[in-house]
């Protein structure tokens, strides 16, 4: 019997150790970190804040709710969240990478100390906080990282409120073959250039653009967040699908 953490895993096209994937994943965001705003902005032509823009618009997050961004990166989301429920309310921002909690905490400063806002160290799969506690939870761009995708979508519902949601937004499969060709490649042949040039680093972002073919598409993530028993999962396509943001309800 392998013990935890030497079953196998997709770290891009290759196939590791699940507890290799963790380690490996953690360099590249360490490595990623300082540019990780504007390669976004770059490679996305600035529309990753119009989807995050669009998430959090679809949250039903009022004044004084709780919300939790989990792999949150740099906090983008976290700050439009702490907008939306105001003083009397609480966004938590977690992250399993020091260097981009780090980046978060910084983000946070340059926004004016966002007094509603709070950083925690925490792996997805095992969030430390009780159950029911969150209004709504949101993972952006993170969830294809994770190397056990339905526990820490299990995790995630455990710490949601009945009748509380989950937003994952994340890349997927353009919905036609014209335009997956064209996404293929500006994908492998551009974006690896792009990380060159201004992060010196194509490896890192030749893995993020292998990290997302290997990301189940709509459906198949429709499936998996069900089976993690969350309810009335509905999918927007955003970009032509080239991202989706699924939106799952906890009933019971």
């Amino acid at each position: 019997m392998q013990g935890e953490g030497n079953n196998q895993a997709h770290f891009g096209f290759r196939s590791v150790s699940e507890s290799e994937k963790t380690r490996l994943v953690g360099e590249v965001f360490s490595s990623v970190a300082k540019r990780y705003d504007l390669m976004n902005d770059l490679m996305s032509f600035g529309l990753h804040r119009i989807w995050k823009d669009f998430a959090v618009r679809q949250s039903g997050l009022g004044k004084g709710d709780r919300a939790l961004d989990v792999a949150a990166g740099s906090g983008d989301l976290a700050i439009r969240f702490a907008r939306q429920v105001g003083e009397s309310g609480e966004v938590v921002l977690t992250d399993i990478n020091p260097d981009m909690l780090e980046l978060g905490r910084q983000n946070m400063v340059n926004h004016g100390h966002l007094r509603n806002i709070r950083h925690v160290l925490a792996d997805a799969e095992n969030l430390p906080f009780e159950g029911e506690r969150f209004d709504c939870v949101s993972i952006s761009f993170g969830l294809r990282n994770i190397t056990r995708k339905e526990q820490a979508l299990k995790s995630m519902r455990r710490v949601l409120k009945p009748g509380g949601k989950l937003m994952v937004l994340e890349f997927s499969e353009p919905t036609s073959l014209q335009l997956r060709r064209i996404y293929d490649r500006y994908s492998f042949r551009v974006i690896p250039k792009i990380g060159q040039w201004v992060a010196n680093d194509a490896p890192s972002y030749r893995y993020l653009v292998e990290s997302i073919r290997r990301h189940p598409n709509q459906l198949s993530l429709k499936v998996m967040m069900e089976n993690a028993g969350l309810d009335a999962v509905r999918i927007h396509n955003l970009a032509g699908g080239i991202v989706a943001l699924h939106i799952a309800t906890r009933y019971g």
